[in-house]
């Protein structure tokens, strides 16, 4: 009860906190275009980022491409290429085989939430829940969102923390938020 009425009030918060400040910058991330086109979704969005070309090939991969593409609404923390190559050596060919499909999209859903949380929502759940806001994934179990150093950061189930760096690239069917490392369930 108390999730839905915190959503219920997202759709009507308004902050007057600067998320480039807290959450950082698309610029930073050589993203080739932060204002879409209505018809483009989150998919599109990732496909148009240089720096998104291994969550591209994941999606691709675990076949979640016509998922992602569906009406939504979706939230998607996106890991850059230097977030996977950050991962254990060997971890994202090893995720990539098709036998391992299925933890493929495990990891990549756990990147995903099903409703639209935009910077600025995200930043007013966290102070409305008292300093840590949990979401529940497409996955199926919960990514913390908190603030360390004035930036909103992401806390998988293994304690691992990834900070988000761009916001708000808005698409037909979600919001994208460009994440520095891949958070993992």
């Amino acid at each position: 009860m108390k999730k839905v009425i915190l959503f219920a009030v997202l759709g009507l918060m308004f902050t007057n906190y600067s998320m480039n400040a807290q959450c950082g910058s698309s610029k930073k991330h050589h993203v080739k275009s932060a204002s879409y086109t209505k018809h483009q979704d989150i998919v599109d969005i990732a496909i148009s980022s240089d720096v998104h070309t291994t969550l591209v090939a994941a999606v691709k991969a675990a076949d979640l491409v016509n998922t992602l593409k569906g009406d939504g609404p979706f939230t998607v923390f996106a890991p850059t290429n230097l977030a996977f190559e950050r991962l254990p050596s060997g971890t994202v060919e090893n995720l990539l085989k098709p036998n391992n499909k299925s933890k493929l999209s495990e990891v990549l859903t756990y990147h995903v939430i099903p409703s639209q949380i935009s910077a600025k929502q995200l930043v007013a759940a966290i102070q409305a829940a008292g300093g840590e806001f949990s979401m529940k994934t497409v996955q199926g179990t919960t990514l913390r969102a908190t603030m360390k150093g004035g930036s909103v950061v992401l806390v998988d189930n293994s304690g691992n923390i990834s900070k988000i760096t761009a916001t708000n690239l808005k698409g037909s069917n979600g919001f994208v938020h460009v994440i520095d490392a891949v958070v993992l369930p």
